[in-house]
């Protein structure tokens, strides 16, 4: 019954019969990529880098969950790999069962997501199956994408700004239900229309990482960017940065990209960039040993940008690897100038002379996802086609694991999609003739 239910949802969409879908029955149980409570010790004593998603993620059949209010079920047509589930898939920096634990204690209605799975994921692309009391703007058949922000707002913290709501939480991975599945969870508040240009995979992947690098880069919560600015940007051929680097161009910045390897190098050169660093090419080594920096590499790498650019300093750097950068991005910002900082994917301790930073007057702006206003104006931008999708490979759901693999290994460029309830990639389109305008850019990562 539940997959031929599934299966009449998604013949529906497939042959764009929206209107039927708010009289299709929901299924009672759908397929959804899981971490299991009972494993989250096994790769206890493993370092970071050996430890394989491929183990920890599971594809299982789980129970649809309760529709609450102001919330909406979507069937998922595709979804994509953040960070953030290599995290969960790895248990770290701690098992996500517990911020499912935390969050069951909030209400009746949040008791839902403590359960002994977590279903991962914080991109989709689909279809609104249903909505919940006190929905009026979303309808079942909407085409949409989420953006992964969960906020409660009955405190009055988050109401000028949504991320700092008092229970503010990542969807898909410190919530349950998430996007890697062939349904979802969501807010309504979470939903965006689906930019009518790109597939159901292309669609998925910018969500994230999109609308992370707005905030961070682009907003006045971050470093709040001008035309001319000079942006430092690391792992721009990246998920995060790739997105970065075109907001750079497109706001009149001048990004000056850090990546690891001439093919990552040429692929923002194809998104417009001119001024590339490939670090491993020039064989830097920030560290000298586990607890030893080295200012003098900093320095080498300073010079190397003040070569690329004239004689200027970075007036922003736009940091997430961490640990690894973070005193070489306080050395190399300008006097005055703004780090601005997220993620950490090469570790949360940072370290760096704060004599650079107090003497000159910099500053360092944290950053985390975007709130619902930023969100809506990141995807406005992929809807115009003034920023593009990233996408470079798709996986199958059954295959999430692997992909989730290539991000955690960084054997990847861009995002990462996964396929869920669409059976093949290139389906969804609905304007052809603006996909035509700007299929280089949106083939820019294909194959990469």
């Amino acid at each position: 019954m539940t997959q031929g239910t599934l299966n009449e949802i998604r013949d529906a969409i497939l042959a764009g019969d929206l209107t039927a879908i708010g009289s299709l029955d929901l299924p009672e149980s759908y397929q959804g990529v899981t971490v299991h409570a009972d494993e989250t010790e096994m790769f206890d004593g493993l370092a970071s880098r050996d430890k394989d998603p491929r183990k920890s993620l599971h594809l299982d059949e789980v129970p649809v969950p309760e529709l609450g209010p102001g919330e909406a079920l979507i069937a998922v047509m595709a979804s994509a790999i953040n960070y953030n589930t290599v995290w969960t898939s790895i248990f770290e920096p701690l098992p996500t069962f517990k911020f499912l634990k935390r969050y069951g204690k909030l209400s009746p209605l949040a008791k839902r997501h403590d359960l002994p799975y977590h279903v991962v994921g914080s991109d989709a692309a689909g279809v609104v199956l249903r909505t919940g009391p006190g929905v009026h703007t979303w309808k079942p058949g909407d085409e949409v994408v989420a953006h992964c922000l969960n906020v409660e707002l009955e405190g009055p913290d988050g109401h000028n700004d949504t991320m700092l709501d008092s229970e503010q939480r990542i969807w898909g991975f410190e919530t349950n239900f998430g996007g890697l599945a062939e349904v979802a969870l969501v807010k309504a508040n979470q939903l965006m229309p689906k930019p009518r240009h790109l597939t159901w995979e292309e669609a998925a992947c910018p969500g994230l990482v999109n609308s992370t690098a707005y905030r961070q880069l682009v907003s006045r919560n971050g470093a709040d960017m001008k035309q001319g600015d000079v942006v430092l940007i690391w792992g721009a051929s990246g998920g995060l940065g790739s997105y970065a680097t075109q907001y750079a161009l497109n706001g009149g910045a001048i990004p000056v990209c850090v990546v690891s390897s001439p093919e990552k190098a040429e692929l923002c050169r194809k998104l417009g960039a001119e001024l590339v660093i490939d670090r491993n090419a020039e064989g830097y080594q920030f560290w000298k040993d586990e607890t030893t920096q080295d200012p003098k590499e900093w320095q080498r790498f300073g010079a190397k940008i003040r070569e690329l650019t004239g004689g200027e300093d970075p007036d922003i750097v736009f940091e997430h690897p961490g640990r690894e950068t973070f005193g070489a991005s306080v050395y190399a910002a300008r006097r005055g100038g703004t780090i601005v900082t997220c993620a950490s994917t090469s570790g949360y301790m940072h370290q760096y002379d704060n004599r650079y930073l107090w003497m000159n007057l910099k500053r360092i702006i944290g950053s985390h996802f975007a709130n619902y206003r930023e969100s809506w104006e990141a995807n406005r931008l992929i809807a115009k086609g003034l920023v593009h999708p990233t996408l470079s490979k798709t996986y199958s759901l059954a295959e999430t694991g692997q992909a989730a693999l290539d991000v955690h290994r960084n054997a990847h460029q861009g995002k990462v999609g996964v396929l869920c309830l669409a059976p093949e990639e290139g389906l969804g389109v609905h304007d052809e003739e603006m996909r035509a305008k700007h299929i280089d850019r949106i083939n820019a990562f294909r194959g990469a």
